[in-house]
């Protein structure tokens, strides 16, 4: 087991919460780590180069003129790739980046990664975090007791007053439990728990 403190809006201790050892305390290996962090990183990628080929150009299918007895080499419509504003022979098409890795593989590497943050003591479990009001000041104003400036705040379900307090602080993130990821988990230096969203994480490895 893994034991960390509950922290207030005040960054003060309230209580102690438990955290499943199996998966906030095990050994973390950095190729698997940067085996998923690579794949989703493809996976993002938009392959949206593109060009225009020949049945893609607007203009007539008609032929140029005829086949034989002008004494000039043999056209066919306008469109053609030799002709300027003719579609492109060899250019590149839209394309897919993406591919996967087995789904334990994946489980494997959001363990690791929030063992990483554990061990490292950036890990921070808070017993809420409601604001009475959209306001990005009295948010700023939580997070600076807290003591942190880039962070992916965790919570159970959708904080609307929470996300949009939020949206303009650069370096934080709020997401719910189910988007959780490994690449979010390491680009932010620390990882702020919602007491409440716990049983949401540990219960993702569960399945």
């Amino acid at each position: 087991m893994a034991v960390v403190d509950v922290l207030n809006t005040e960054a003060e201790k309230v209580s102690e919460v438990e955290l499943s050892g199996d998966i906030f305390d095990v050994p973390v290996k950095a190729s698997v780590l940067h085996e998923v962090v690579r794949m989703q990183l493809a996976c993002k990628r938009s392959g949206t180069a593109s060009v225009k080929h020949r049945s893609d150009v607007k203009g007539s299918t008609k032929k140029l003129f005829r086949q034989k007895g002008t004494g000039r080499a043999r056209r066919g419509d306008i469109k053609s790739p030799l002709l300027r504003g003719g579609g492109s022979v060899f250019g590149p098409d839209p394309k897919s980046y993406a591919y996967s890795v087995p789904k334990k593989v994946k489980k494997l590497a959001l363990k690791m990664a929030l063992s990483s943050k554990y061990r490292a003591n950036e890990l921070i479990v808070l017993d809420n975090f409601n604001l009475d009001k959209i306001r990005t000041k009295d948010f700023v104003s939580i997070i600076n007791k807290l003591n942190i400036k880039n962070a992916l705040i965790v919570t159970e379900g959708k904080n609307e007053t929470l996300e949009f307090s939020s949206k303009n602080v650069s370096g934080i993130t709020v997401m719910k439990y189910e988007g959780l990821n490994v690449y979010d988990i390491l680009k932010h230096i620390h990882l702020v728990l919602l007491q409440s969203s716990i049983s949401g994480v540990e219960g993702r490895f569960a399945v």
